[in-house]
């Protein structure tokens, strides 16, 4: 794979998000990021709900509050779907395969990751807490390092930008091949990966450097274990402004007074939030043309995920 080719990750995403017209209400969603993600990643659509039997439009069904958890039921009906839907989710992750994260609607009771409803009592009784939908439960057991996210909250352009850094960043990991590959990858994610845990990062660094003689696989499920962890939480802006510190110093000694302080005040602007991270990224990017510097070039830092994706109207 050239260095400037974007692998497709493959992610799960909730049908009703531009897909199909499964909401129980009968409609789809129309979702700008999932629309603007189509033509960079694969998407494996999926509503729990109707997967388990219920139709389009169906009644609402809510989680109720119960001894061992919450139980999913259908209060026109009485009935109680929470096994059906516990199997389907178990059925349907232990066929999935390889994916890089998930997509899932907020506030359902299938699908929420964090911000489903719990009633006291299957014909209301008021809300008693959120948490998880079933499904999104099942997800988190099954895949607790994957990324996840859910529509709402990618309209924050942290999270968003978050989000895809990660499943890029993981559908590129999983397409090499060898340990040279590895380390490669590891050199082109430095930065990125100093921005994000220091700690993190330098204990994959490690793994590297004692990994020859070892299984390939055994080091490469290594090191993906140890991407994710560091990449579990966005960056910070104190590190974030460090890691951009460190790209500057390879352009020291070729730039004029004027250009070093220059990039001085929009890094301080950049720590203090009164610029987004893209204004320095740009200088350091076109330093890293200019001088032709092949390592800061090559930097995911600079492009963490498609150039497409940076800016999307209206998301």
């Amino acid at each position: 794979m050239s260095p400037g080719a974007w692998p497709r990750p493959r992610v799960v995403v909730s049908a009703c998000l531009g897909f199909a017209a499964v909401r129980y209400s009968g409609e789809l969603i129309p979702d700008k990021v999932v629309a603007a993600l189509k033509e960079h990643v694969d998407f494996v659509p999926v509503c729990p709900e109707v997967e388990i039997g219920l139709g389009v439009p169906r009644p609402v069904v809510r989680l109720v509050r119960g001894e061992e958890g919450p139980r999913m039921v259908q209060p026109k009906t009485g009935e109680d779907l929470t096994e059906r839907m516990r199997a389907f989710s178990q059925r349907f992750l232990q066929g999935l395969g390889e994916v890089e994260g998930f997509l899932l609607k907020n506030r359902s009771p299938s699908c929420a990751l964090k911000d489903a409803k719990r009633y006291a009592h299957a014909e209301g009784g008021g809300v008693v807490g959120k948490g998880p939908g079933l499904f999104a439960q099942a997800v988190e057991e099954a895949f607790p390092l994957l990324p996840k996210e859910d529509e709402g909250r990618l309209t924050n352009p942290r999270i968003r930008a978050h989000f895809f850094t990660r499943i890029f960043a993981l559908a590129r990991l999983r397409r090499v091949e060898d340990l040279p590959g590895l380390m490669a990858f590891h050199a082109r994610y430095k930065l990125l990966l100093l921005a994000y845990n220091q700690k993190e990062a330098r204990a994959l660094g490690r793994l590297l450097a004692g990994a020859r003689g070892r299984p390939f696989p055994e080091v490469h499920g290594a090191y993906e274990e140890g991407f994710l962890r560091a990449t579990e939480r966005p960056w910070r802006l104190g590190a974030m402004a460090d890691a951009l510190l460190h790209a500057f110093g390879h352009f020291k000694k070729a730039l004029a007074p004027r250009e070093k302080a220059h990039f001085l005040d929009l890094l301080a602007d950049f720590r203090e939030e009164r610029l987004p991270l893209e204004a320095p990224l740009a200088l350091l990017a076109s330093w890293a043309r200019r001088f032709a510097e092949p390592y800061v070039e090559a930097q995911a830092l600079l492009e963490p995920y498609p150039r497409a994706l940076m800016h999307i109207p209206g998301a």
